[in-house]
């Protein structure tokens, strides 16, 4: 595994973070699990959410959990998977909750959303790796302290904000974000367990565009 980089603007916002003893801990367990184990997404992936969208680019945060643990489906963006890749049930749903919201026709062949990550939507999972076949399996490791402190970062030092919660677990991240200067956006995951419980007819995607053209930001073509 190669050294750790994040990304030019996040490394100064987040450099005190860095040089802690947890986020040590954290690159030391990563480079022996690297070593040993399979392990997604590749290591060069892990941070492409923040080389995709810089600090100061960031519109809307879409919490994810942990990377997808099959092969050829994580590369560093939640929900997202890389070309030619069939579309995971999550990110079908998604989809068809964007066709019914915002009234357009979506691409079900093609399910990398790298397009929203530089129009300045973070696809932030709450832990970056995970084990082949292994689900949540890098869980309390470090990388929740790691993302926590990205999420308030971006809440104390940027304004009006999207902040999209799907499911219980991004849910619980709620209290790292201040609601008098951004927008939250709460619904059941997307997953086909919960979808028909409220995810579908959230109308996100539009909330979210109407909300940034209310600061003056441009929307995402979703």
């Amino acid at each position: 595994m190669k050294k750790i980089i994040i990304e030019t603007e996040w490394d100064q916002i987040l450099g005190d973070f860095l040089i802690t003893k947890k986020f040590i801990a954290l690159t030391d367990f990563l480079k022996k699990e690297y070593s040993t184990k399979i392990i997604y997404p590749k290591s060069t992936e892990i941070f492409k959410a923040f080389q995709l969208t810089p600090f100061s680019k960031v519109k809307i945060i879409i919490l994810g959990q942990d990377p997808y643990h099959q092969k050829n489906q994580a590369h560093g963006l939640s929900f997202s998977v890389p070309d030619n890749t069939a579309l995971p049930p999550s990110l079908r749903n998604i989809y068809q909750e964007i066709e019914s919201d915002l009234k357009i026709k979506k691409d079900f062949s093609h399910g990398n959303l790298e397009s929203w990550a530089k129009q300045g939507v973070l696809l932030l999972n709450t832990i970056l790796t995970v084990i082949d076949n292994q689900a949540a399996s890098h869980r309390k490791k470090g990388w929740e302290e790691f993302t926590d402190q990205v999420i308030k970062t971006l809440s104390n030092q940027k304004e009006n904000l999207v902040f999209i919660l799907w499911g219980n677990y991004a849910r619980s991240k709620k209290f790292l974000i201040n609601s008098k200067k951004h927008l939250i956006l709460e619904a059941p995951h997307p997953s086909p367990l919960s979808a028909y419980s409220g995810f579908f007819g959230c109308k996100h995607f539009s909330q979210s565009n109407r909300y940034l053209e209310k600061y003056h930001k441009t929307k995402i073509n979703w």
